[in-house]
Order: structure tokens, then sequence, then C-alpha cells
């Protein structure tokens, strides 16, 4: 991913932040402490220093570049709305005038956010430059509902064209969205579906420039467990989703912290595994 722009924003925000963070954070509510409430007001003034920096005509190539540029910069955001905003809900069709729209952040005021795919080469498809089709997917867990923002790059330019809410049995990720957040929030039911060994990639402690590569197994797992959100996660589906198959890559991947994590699920049996983990 080029980044154009957002390199600017990971700067900023480690001076906001004062460094990295190392663990997941997730925005599903109101802040709750002192420290949240403290964090979303810099993010919020971080956005607004944003709001009259002009996007590079490079970042309408790539979808990323474009979607972390309209997350933070509201004058952008405001441009990039084809209004009346066409919404879809429990099939209830509706729209959002220009004066009722809320500045959305997506991604931008956690450290963090998620993607899911469903083989190596269908992650080649971020790099695509000659998509015109993209979309945002918030899924809340707690709800059981997965808001889609819709995006269409129209004659060169990204646009939000239109917003569909549906529930999470309707997602094309359903099977795979209900087992991660059982394995995110249920230890015992982790353990059930780690495969019997699982390989591992990752940094080699003894070595800042070289990677390390092993097996683990349950009575290891503990060690390695990554901390996952458990709430509400992001997913982009980059053109038109794909039939559902019987692998998934879940990547989470830090905003201005450098985090990089995957983890591979393989169905066996009408089972998931998670058979591989990368950090």
């Amino acid at each position: 991913m080029k980044r154009y722009f957002i390199a600017l924003i990971c700067g900023v925000l480690l001076i906001a932040c004062g460094g990295n963070k190392t663990g997941v954070t997730e925005e599903v509510a109101p802040a709750d402490s002192a420290q949240e409430r403290t964090d979303s007001a810099a993010n919020d003034s971080i956005a607004d220093l944003l709001a009259n920096i002009p996007m590079p005509k490079a970042a309408d190539e790539l979808f990323d570049d474009f979607i972390f540029n309209f997350a933070a910069n509201k004058n952008l955001q405001m441009e990039r709305i084809l209004f009346p905003l066409k919404t879809t809900k429990n099939g209830q069709e509706g729209k959002i005038e220009k004066g009722e729209w809320k500045m959305e952040r997506y991604f931008m005021r956690q450290d963090y956010y998620t993607l899911i795919f469903d083989s190596e080469k269908q992650m080649e498809v971020v790099k695509d430059t000659s998509l015109n089709h993209a979309v945002v997917e918030m899924i809340y867990f707690n709800t059981g509902a997965v808001v889609q923002h819709i995006f269409d790059r129209l004659r060169g330019a990204w646009m939000l064209t239109s917003i569909n809410t549906i529930p999470i049995s309707q997602s094309s990720n359903a099977s795979f969205l209900e087992f991660y957040h059982k394995f995110a929030t249920d230890l015992e039911f982790q353990l059930e579906s780690l495969n019997e060994t699982i390989e591992f990639e990752g940094p080699d402690p003894d070595d800042d420039f070289a990677r390390m590569e092993g097996l683990i197994s349950s009575d290891t797992w503990e060690a390695f467990a990554p901390e996952l959100p458990q709430k509400m996660i992001f997913n982009i589906i980059y053109g038109q989703p794909q039939k559902s198959g019987n692998k998934k890559l879940f990547v989470l991947r830090g905003i201005a912290n450098g985090m990089e994590l995957e983890m591979r699920f393989t169905r066996k049996d009408g089972k998931w595994k998670l058979t591989k983990l990368s950090t």
C-alpha cells in the first residue's frame, strides 16, 4: 500500500498519542474513561488539522489510499458522498440529506483495522488500481448487524454511493463471522478450534532483523494467543464479494504502530480450525 497522506497521519498520531500502542482497543461505544476521552479528542483534533489538506490525485488509484483520506478529512468526505445518500435497512429504503450527515471516522478512532480474505491470492487485489467498487463493512456482534458503506469509482473519483444494513447471517462471511466471535470470546472454544499443530511465523527475539518459524501446540498456545477484538470488527471487500470457501485469512493491521497479525483458518468437516499464525 502506498499510503499517500497516511504517513502524515501516522506521524501526527505518534506525537499526539505519545508513541506506539501495542494493545487492541475497540471503538464500539462512546468513550467511558478519561484516557479514552483524551484519545478521542486528540484524534478529533488531528482530523480537524487535516481537514483542509487536499488529497493527492494519485490517492484515487488505490482504494486503501482513498479511504484513509476519506476517514480523516471532513471536507473531502462531504465532497465524496453522493447526496441524497441512499440507505437500506431491514428492507426499508431511505436517504440521508447532506445536512443530516455526520462525519464517519471508520477505524481512525482506534489504532488498528481488520480484513478478511479467502486466500493469499485475494490479498493482492488490494493493490489493483483497476477496481471500481469496494465495500467497507462495520460488523457489530452485539447487535448482529453488518453496516456496509458502498463505494464506487465514478469518472475516476471514489464516491460513497449508498449504505446497506444487513444481518450477519446474510453476510458473504456469515459462517466464519459466527465462528470468529465465539473464537474471540470463548477460551474453551478457542482451544477446541486449534489445529493439532499450528504453523507460526514471527520476529526472532534474538535478532531484530530476522524472523523465525516453528510449530505451536495447544499446550503452548496461551503464550502466543493474540488479543482479538470481540464486539466489532471492520472488513473491506475489494471488488465484488467472492463465493465463500473453506479458507479464511483474518488480518489485523496497526495504523500508526506497525502492528501486523495474520491468522489462517481452514474449515474441516464443517468446523473452522486455526492452522497458521503470523505476527
